[in-house]
């Protein structure tokens, strides 16, 4: 077996099953990536799939122990060329960070742009998505690594740096009843309004769903979106209250305003978030150091290299006190 067919096995897997999108994921052609497969079955001696006709229907028992064994051998494949890059001195390569859209339209931008200053021929991809969909591709192996928020204890895997901290606003149209209150809302307030706020809302472990729970009040969601610019896009036609993190508040928007919530909801991290088992290339490194400067990179090799369980990271900053154009630099 190879390298490449169990790439391709990996591929297929993650595709659903789908040959035709396996193949384009990995930059092969359908025949070559099924003529892969079948020499690999072949040389096992048994089927990795079930099959319909020309079509794969299921992963087989045996099939999911060698798969499993098989992002394994990718994954290590990987950390040796990135540790031999690193010995090298190569100034060069890839960089993939899974993320919100949150994160990527206001967090993210100056961090990278400093890191491609210092690494101009690092490519960055960012790959979007929802909270556990980006932690799912950092599981799998198919992001370096993951930027995620939570409202309370760390992502459950892999290690977790604290970035900065952050709360939520509500945003209204401007003349909005709410605008006339003159003190913060309350749960009570928002309640009596339709709400404009993120997917996630929907989900019973969200901290907004719990704040209103455990208030005995009702949570109207009028629209959720990821996209923070369309939360905002949708409060200014008049769909309902805005609840979202004040970094994605824009100072010139004429037709919406940013209420300060007063500690209504709970105050959320961000996070980077890594696999224990990679071996990261210096630019990702240059990376952390400019996205989260008040952690020491030595700190995050030595937490690498030894297995050190670091929970004692610094306390991150709030956003309102980050300076953006430092990260830039």
């Amino acid at each position: 077996m190879t390298l490449t067919q169990l790439r391709y096995l990996i591929a297929i897997a993650d595709s659903g099953l789908n040959i035709t999108l396996a193949a384009e994921r990995v930059h092969a052609t359908q025949p070559g990536l099924s003529k892969q497969l079948k020499q690999l079955e072949e040389e096992l001696g048994f089927s990795l799939f079930t099959r319909r006709g020309k079509s794969l229907e299921a992963i087989t028992a045996a099939g999911a122990q060698v798969i499993e064994r098989a992002r394994i051998i990718q994954s290590e494949a990987a950390n040796i060329r990135a540790l031999a890059a690193n010995l090298r001195n190569e100034a060069q390569g890839e960089l993939r960070i899974a993320t919100t859209h949150t994160q990527a339209r206001y967090a993210l931008p100056s961090a990278i742009a400093g890191l491609r200053k210092r690494y101009p021929e690092v490519g960055v991809h960012l790959q979007p998505g929802g909270d556990a969909e980006i932690l799912d591709l950092l599981e799998r192996g198919q992001t370096d690594l993951a930027v995620v928020s939570t409202a309370g204890t760390p992502p459950p895997a892999g290690l977790a740096l604290p970035v900065y901290r952050w709360d939520r606003i509500a945003l209204v149209p401007r003349g909005h009843a709410l605008t006339k209150i003159g003190r913060a809302p309350t749960l009570a307030d928002l309640s009596a309004h339709a709400l404009v706020s993120y997917e996630s809302s929907l989900k019973p472990e969200s901290s907004l769903r719990r704040a209103f729970d455990e208030a005995g009040l009702p949570l109207r969601l009028a629209f959720t979106a990821r996209d923070a610019d369309l939360i905002r896009t949708y409060v200014g036609a008049g769909l309902g209250v805005g609840v979202l993190a004040e970094m994605a508040l824009d100072e010139s928007d004429r037709d919406v305003v940013g209420l300060d919530l007063d500690g209504l909801l709970p105050s959320c991290t961000t996070w980077i978030v890594l696999r224990r088992d990679r071996v990261l290339r210096e630019y990702a490194l240059e990376f952390i150091a400019r996205f989260a400067p008040h952690i020491d990179r030595r700190d995050v090799r030595r937490a690498f290299d030894h297995g050190i369980a670091t929970d004692d990271w610094p306390v991150p900053p709030r956003w309102r006190d980050l300076d953006l154009a430092r990260l830039a630099a």
